[in-house]
C-alpha cells in the first residue's frame, strides 16, 4: 500500500504543475532550429535593411546580414510589433499554463517594456522577465529558466529568481573597426579618423543596462589581454563567492570565427580549469552587431542557477 500511495503522490504532484512555456527573442542567439531542439519559442527581431523589412532566423541568417552590412546597405534595428508579440503568446498558450517572455535588456531597447505592458492583459499567466541581459547572457537566462522549470518552479518565481540575479553577468567586446561607431553616431567623424590612424581598439562592456565605453588598446593582442584581465578581475570580485562550477565563461564574435577559435585557446590558458568544450562560442547579437561591425572578439562570464 505505501508503494501505491507513493506512486499516487507522485501523480497527484505532476497533474498539479503548471505547464511552463519559455519564451525568448532572437538577441538570446537561439536559433529558430534550436528553439525547436530546446522545447522553447524565439520571437523573430526586426531590421530594416533599405526599407526592407527582414526577420533574424526567418528570411535573414547571420551571413546574410554581414553581406548586406558590409556591403554599406542601410541597416536598423527596430523592435517587434505588439502583433507578433500577443500572436505568439496566444498561439503558446493554447498548450501552456504559463509562460517566461525573456526579452533583450531594457536598457538597449524598449522592447521589454512593451512586452511588460502587454502581459497586464494576460491575468498573470505572462511573466516578462526584466533581467537586463542580452546575446550569451541572455542564453544562460534562458537556460536558467529551463533548468527552473523542470524544478516545478512556477512563472513569478522564475521571474523573480532571473531578476534577482540579473546583474550576476558581464560581457566584454573588442570592436575591430571604428565605422560602424561613427556610423550610429557613437563617435564624430574626427575621433573616428583618429582611432583609426592610431588604430585604436575600442573595449566595450555590457552590465546591465548599457553599452559602454571599457577601455582602449592599441593592438588586438592587447585588447585581448584587456578582456582577459577584466574577466579575471570580476571572477576575483564580484563572483568570488560563487563556486567553479556555477561560473561560466562563454564567447562570442561578428563574422571572426577562425579568431575566436584562436582566442579560444588564450583564453583556456589564463583559465586552465576550463577546457575549451566548455567554453562555447556563439554569434554576438545582430542588434549589438549592427552598431559595432564585423571582425569583434567578446568574452563573456555569467553565473548559472
Amino acid at each position: 500500500m505505501g508503494i501505491i500511495r507513493n506512486l499516487l503522490c507522485v501523480v497527484y504532484w505532476l497533474q498539479s504543475m503548471s505547464r511552463i512555456a519559455i519564451v525568448t527573442d532572437s538577441n538570446s542567439g537561439v536559433t529558430q532550429e534550436q528553439a525547436r531542439d530546446l522545447g522553447i519559442f524565439v520571437l523573430p527581431m526586426p531590421f530594416m535593411i533599405d526599407d526592407k523589412e527582414y526577420f533574424e532566423g526567418i528570411n535573414l541568417d547571420v551571413s546574410q546580414f554581414f553581406e548586406l552590412l558590409k556591403d554599406d546597405r542601410k541597416i536598423s534595428t527596430s523592435q517587434p510589433s505588439v502583433a507578433s508579440v500577443t500572436e505568439l503568446w496566444n498561439e503558446v498558450l493554447k498548450d501552456y499554463d504559463e509562460l517566461i517572455h525573456i526579452p533583450m535588456s531594457s536598457g538597449l531597447s524598449s522592447s521589454c517594456q512593451t512586452a511588460l505592458m502587454l502581459s497586464e492583459d494576460y491575468d498573470g499567466r505572462v511573466q516578462v522577465v526584466n533581467n537586463q541581459r542580452i546575446s550569451v547572457t541572455q542564453k544562460q537566462s534562458v537556460r536558467d529558466a529551463l533548468l527552473l522549470a523542470s524544478q516545478g518552479k512556477t512563472a513569478r518565481e522564475i521571474k523573480e529568481i532571473l531578476e534577482r540575479d540579473k546583474f550576476q553577468s558581464s560581457i566584454y567586446i573588442m570592436v575591430d573597426t571604428l565605422t560602424y561607431l561613427k556610423r550610429g553616431g557613437r563617435l564624430t567623424p574626427a575621433v573616428a579618423a583618429i582611432g583609426t590612424l592610431l588604430r585604436i581598439k575600442p573595449v566595450l562592456q555590457i552590465q546591465g543596462e548599457k553599452l559602454d565605453t571599457f577601455s582602449m588598446a592599441r593592438t588586438v593582442k592587447q585588447a585581448k589581454s584587456v578582456m582577459i584581465n577584466a574577466i579575471k578581475a570580476d571572477i576575483d570580485n564580484r563572483f568570488a563567492e560563487f563556486p567553479r562550477e556555477k561560473r561560466v565563461i562563454s564567447m562570442a564574435h561578428t563574422d571572426n570565427w577562425e579568431a575566436a577559435l584562436e582566442f579560444r585557446k588564450e583564453i583556456v590558458q589564463a583559465f586552465p580549469d576550463y577546457t575549451e568544450e566548455e567554453i562555447e562560442i556563439n554569434d554576438l547579437s545582430l542588434s549589438v552587431s549592427c552598431h559595432i561591425g564585423p571582425g569583434a572578439l567578446a568574452v563573456t562570464c555569467s553565473i548559472k542557477e
